[in-house]
């Protein structure tokens, strides 16, 4: 299995809109993506953390493989990006990982 993790720093005027990643932006990609999206969580900086904390979000997306991935990506990526503005204007770090366990 596979983690897509997409995380978004704490910066100086950074906005996040998390209602609207929580209720669309990930439904959006868990919809589009289909049977090649195993599962998402999605990751909200605890209320009353460190103003220094490195990220005030995150979400990670499942997936049974790489092929699954990019399989469920294609055709979606322009679709998903456009989406963004909508939410946020951090540029996020993202990162792919193995899932040991």
């Amino acid at each position: 299995m596979i983690k897509y993790s997409v995380f978004y720093p704490n910066i100086e005027n950074g906005n996040f809109d998390h209602d609207y990643y929580r209720e669309v932006h990930l439904p959006l990609i868990k919809s589009r993506m289909g049977e090649y999206c195993h599962s998402y969580s999605i990751d909200k900086i605890q209320q009353g953390a460190s103003a220094d904390t490195p990220f005030i979000a995150a979400c990670h997306i499942y997936c049974q493989s790489m092929e699954d991935f990019q399989k469920g990506m294609e055709g979606n990526v322009e679709d998903f990006v456009a989406d963004v503005a909508n939410f946020t204007n951090i540029e996020p770090v993202k990162m792919i990982f193995d899932v040991v366990v």
